[in-house]
């Protein structure tokens, strides 16, 4: 087999270098692929958004563990404080691959987590388990979002916004400001 190398060029050093390649390093999956995405994105990692998804891998569970619902929801900024999510899951606003679930539910890379929070349905796939409330450009690394987009804010500007300086409005302005907001102002509409 030396014999084939030098004929053709190749060293021991290309020989240790194909078996490595083959056998993968320890950032990169066995099967060659880079993790988390081509090489290009892996390039393109801000070190310190590396730094802080190593920590949060480090603090999350280890393997075979798992970790509530409401803490991982609250860990991924899908809602503000931990509370908020344990009163949305007893309160049915959360569902875990279909199902109502407690705040203590424990959950799976995997799953499919259903929030109705702040009148917006949130869909996303668990994509990493972490115990910690993380960064936001970090916690977007965990999970898959599949949420429909939100609804149009009002282009309009509010109504009943009066300039500076305008003075008190006059019945007919007051009334036409009522009209706009929908306040139900006189009976019948006069």
């Amino acid at each position: 087999m030396a014999a084939e190398h030098a004929d053709d060029g190749v060293g021991e050093a290309a020989d240790t270098n194909r078996r490595t390649a083959a056998q993968g390093t320890a950032s990169e999956p066995p099967d060659g692929r880079v993790a988390g995405g081509d090489a290009k994105a892996a390039v393109a990692v801000d070190p310190k958004v590396a730094a802080a998804v190593a920590a949060a891998e480090a603090a999350g569970p280890q393997n075979g563990e798992t970790v509530r619902v409401d803490s991982w929801i609250w860990s991924v900024r899908l809602v503000k404080t931990r509370s908020a999510g344990a009163t949305a899951c007893k309160g049915g606003h959360v569902r875990v691959n279909g199902d109502r679930v407690k705040p203590a539910h424990s959950l799976r890379v995997g799953d499919e987590v259903r929030l109705v929070h702040e009148g917006r349905e949130r869909i996303v796939i668990v994509k990493r388990l972490i115990r910690k409330r993380v960064g936001a450009p970090v916690a977007v690394q965990c999970y898959v979002d599949n949420s429909p987009p939100p609804p149009p804010r009002e282009a309009v500007a509010p109504a009943g916004i009066r300039d500076r300086g305008a003075g008190r409005p006059t019945k007919r302005d007051r009334r036409e400001m009522e009209r706009l907001r929908g306040a139900g102002g006189r009976p019948g509409g006069h």
